[in-house]
C-alpha cells in the first residue's frame, strides 16, 4: 500500500498514512502504525497492530494540545468507498481540490465539485461517499476552535467563537466556487497550504492569522442554530449510530433499534429512512461490509470469521451481498489490498 504524505502543523512535521479501505493508520517509514484518523476494526478490539475500534464520534485527538491544527489530504473511492456519518469535538473544513463526490452534513446532502468549501462545526455530523466512475480529492482540515479563543475571554471569543462551541451560533455549510464569501474563505485556505509546505519561522502566527481571517469571512454567512427540534433528531439519531457502532457484530432488530429512540418501530423506519435517506436494513448492512472489508485488508482471520464478527450469521448471504456492494468476492477484495 502506497502511503500518503500529510502534515501536522502542531509539530511542524510530515507524517504518513497508510491507506486501508475506510480508515487511514497514521505509520512511520518504517510501517509501524501507530493510531487512527478515521477508526478501524482489527479483530474488534484484539486487533493485530493496536487496539483500535471503530466510532461514530471520533475521539482521536489530531494533534497536540499547544497547537491543534492539521491537514489530511484524501481521495475517494482510492482510499475509501465512503466516509460513515460521524461527529467530533474539534472544526472541520472539507476543500475539494479535484473532482465530484457526495458531501453529507447533518441532515443536508450535497453534489461535490472541484473547489467547494463545506463548513463543520464541533458535534455535527458528517459524511461523504463516492459516486459512480467518479474521484473525488479533497483536504480535510482539523483544528480545535479554543486555540483561537482567549484564556480569559475577550469580545471575539464571546461574541464569535463560544457561541460556536456552545451550538447557538452557526454557519451556512457549504460555499461553493460561485458564492460571494468564496473568493476569501478560498484565498486563506491556500495561503495556509503554503505556509505549512515549508513551516517558515512563526507559522504558527501565519495560521492563527489565516484561521482568523478565514471566520471573518465566514460572518456575513452566519445563519440560525438548528431548531430544539431538529437538535432532538439530531441526538436521537447520533444514539442509534452509536448503538450500531458497538452492537453491530451482534444481532440487531428493528425493535432493538427503535427502542433506543423511545419510538415505535413503523415511526423509527419513517424516521431513519427520512433522515438519512436509506433503511435502517440497508445501513446496518452497509456498515457491517464495511467493517468486513476492513478487517479483510488488515488481518489474516479467514472469511468465514470475519463474516460472523461482522454479524452476518449465513456465510452464503455475505459472500453475495459483499459482492453485490464491492463488486468482486472477499478473496478477490483481500487479494487486491
Amino acid at each position: 500500500m502506497e502511503p500518503l504524505r500529510c502534515y501536522n502543523a502542531s509539530k511542524m512535521t510530515f507524517f504518513y498514512v497508510l491507506r486501508v479501505p475506510g480508515a487511514y493508520i497514521e505509520c512511520r517509514l518504517q510501517g509501524l502504525l501507530a493510531h487512527t484518523c478515521m477508526t478501524l476494526v482489527t479483530d474488534r478490539g484484539r486487533g493485530k497492530g493496536g487496539d483500535m475500534s471503530s466510532g461514530y464520534y471520533e475521539t482521536k485527538r489530531h494533534s497536540d494540545t499547544m497547537f491543534a491544527y492539521n491537514v489530511y489530504p484524501c481521495t475517494i473511492p482510492k482510499d475509501f468507498s465512503f466516509v460513515p456519518l460521524h461527529w467530533q469535538d474539534s472544526m472541520e473544513i472539507i476543500y475539494v481540490k479535484r473532482g465530484s463526490g457526495i458531501v453529507q452534513v447533518d441532515y443536508e446532502m450535497f453534489t461535490a465539485e472541484q473547489g467547494d468549501i463545506y463548513i463543520v462545526l464541533p458535534g455535527h455530523l458528517h459524511g461523504l461517499q463516492s459516486v459512480p466512475r467518479e474521484s473525488m480529492e479533497y483536504e480535510n482540515i482539523i483544528f480545535s476552535l479554543p486555540m483561537l479563543m482567549a484564556a480569559q475571554g475577550d469580545t471575539c471569543t464571546e461574541k464569535y467563537f463560544q457561541p460556536l462551541v456552545q451550538g447557538t451560533a452557526t454557519f451556512r455549510c457549504h460555499f461553493p466556487a460561485g458564492s460571494p464569501q468564496y473568493p476569501a474563505l478560498s484565498r486563506c485556505l491556500d495561503a495556509m497550504d503554503e505556509i505549512c509546505k515549508t513551516f517558515p519561522e512563526g507559522y504558527q502566527l501565519a495560521i492563527k492569522g489565516q484561521l482568523f481571517s478565514f471566520f471573518y469571512g465566514l460572518a456575513p454567512a452566519s445563519s440560525a442554530p438548528l431548531s430544539r427540534q431538529k437538535h432532538k433528531s439530531l441526538d436521537r439519531l447520533k444514539d442509534i449510530l452509536k448503538y450500531v457502532e458497538t452492537n453491530y457484530h451482534e444481532k440487531i432488530t428493528i425493535a432493538d433499534a427503535a427502542g433506543i429512540c423511545g419510538f415505535s418501530e413503523s415511526h423509527f423506519m419513517k424516521f431513519f429512512k427520512t433522515t438519512m435517506a436509506v433503511s435502517f436494513t440497508d445501513y446496518l448492512n452497509s456498515y457491517r461490509l464495511t467493517m468486513a472489508a476492513r478487517m479483510l485488508a488488515s488481518s489474516s482471520d479467514s472469511i468465514a470469521n470475519i463474516a460472523a464478527e461482522t454479524g452476518f450469521e449465513n456465510l452464503s448471504y455475505f459472500n453475495r451481498v459483499f459482492k453485490r456492494k464491492y463488486g468482486c468476492t472477499p478473496t478477490g477484495f483481500r487479494s487486491r489490498h
